[in-house]
């Protein structure tokens, strides 16, 4: 067997092509990274929005919110069920609340798209993940305020503390942000149910209601009564199925990322191969003197794909190590089930750095495969000539 000294002595001497291709081994990982970071996030901020136990409640024939619209009276009525849930106080876990979309700008004059603003009761925060109010203070029903996330304050315009934002006409004053767990919740501007009714001029309507069932059991129950009953004409949709529907509308996302980084890994394999049959073209003489010295075909196949390896995976974990700086980093995208942005963080836990690294290792072994079997293909005496 060929000791690996030789093939690390061979990529410290032709430095220059060793570093171009860690490099561009690296940008390729960092980018593939990066992509299946971002689809992480979005998945993970959809995931977390769903509990087990809870269920949104819209209008018999809606698949979500937005498209939803019944009255108040009959949303209120649905508080009256037997197996809804109750929070430590005794109140029930029973949101009526009232969904609507505006097209707003975005901050550095990046275009307008559309934001959620959400009218709920005290009670809807006990039924979002982990909520709490990181900066600022709670709204006050009644007076035209409002609270939203930090990432949304930082990606829209007139949502930052203190400024307000105009609603047909009436403006709602930001005295908080708030955090819910890293869920879907924090894409929303929150302000109280009669609020936003008011200020839409539909005092009287309500998009859903959002409520938490005692049990399994409970759950199973509510949603046959609510689509039995004909005084309610309302359907029940488990919480958990709501999202992942719109993890679904959204999976060409997932999709074209996966392409691109398909995309970039081949051609960082072309990359790695041409950078593999330079090295196999510029010594000849060391193949044919390893051949004459007895080593075997075997040997000098597995030290030239050894060498592709380690030259791709320093640019795997060059790559990894660039994501770092990203994790937890907050953007954005369409979300197309509400046709609204939702925002999330970049998630790089281990699974998603040891898929990188797994990349590089294919790049290693498909780009060298090719090369390496040049290698031990050539003509003993004829590399030996080889100058």
């Amino acid at each position: 067997m060929i000791p690996a000294k030789y093939n690390l002595r061979n990529l410290k001497v032709r430095w220059v092509t060793t570093l171009m291709t860690v490099v561009g081994t690296g940008l390729v990982v960092c980018a593939s990274v990066l992509t299946i970071g971002l689809v992480d996030g979005l998945e993970q901020a959809l995931r977390v929005s769903g509990h087990p136990l809870d269920l949104i409640v819209v209008r018999k024939g809606s698949t979500d919110e937005t498209s939803s619209g019944l009255e108040q009276s009959v949303a209120r009525d649905v508080a009256s069920l037997s197996g809804i849930a109750k929070s430590e106080s005794g109140q029930l876990l029973c949101s009526v609340e009232h969904v609507t979309i505006l097209t707003k700008p975005r901050r550095n004059n990046g275009g307008t798209t559309n934001l959620i603003v959400r009218g709920l009761e005290d009670v809807g925060r006990q039924l979002r993940p982990e909520f709490r109010i990181s900066q600022g203070r709670d709204l006050t029903p009644g007076v035209n305020e409002a609270i939203t996330s930090r990432q949304m304050a930082e990606r829209f315009e007139n949502l930052g503390l203190g400024e307000k934002l105009e609603i047909n006409h009436d403006n709602f004053e930001i005295v908080g942000y708030f955090e819910a767990g890293g869920s879907s919740a924090e894409s929303e501007v929150w302000t109280d149910l009669r609020d936003l009714t008011s200020a839409r001029r539909t005092p009287g309507i309500a998009s859903s209601v959002n409520l938490r069932a005692q049990n399994e059991a409970a759950l199973e129950s509510l949603v046959q009564e609510l689509a039995e009953d004909k005084r309610f004409q309302l359907s029940a949709i488990r919480e958990t199925k709501y999202y992942e529907d719109q993890m679904e509308s959204s999976a060409f996302i997932k999709y074209i990322g996966y392409f691109i980084a398909v995309f970039l890994t081949v051609a960082a394999m072309f990359a790695a191969a041409n950078t593999m049959y330079a090295a196999v073209a510029s010594r000849g003489r060391e193949i044919g003197t390893l051949r004459a010295l007895g080593f075997p075909r075997s040997s000098i196949l597995i030290s030239f794909l050894f060498e592709s390896v380690v030259l791709c995976l320093m640019g795997g974990l060059l790559g990894c190590l660039a994501t770092l700086p990203f994790n937890g980093l907050s953007t954005g995208t369409a979300n197309f089930a509400s046709f609204s942005e939702i925002t999330f963080s970049f998630q790089f836990g281990p699974r998603v750095l040891l898929q990188g690294v797994v990349l590089a290792l294919a790049m290693g072994i498909l780009g060298g495969l090719l090369p390496a079997i040049r290698a031990v293909r050539l003509n003993i005496i004829t590399a030996l000539r080889e100058r």
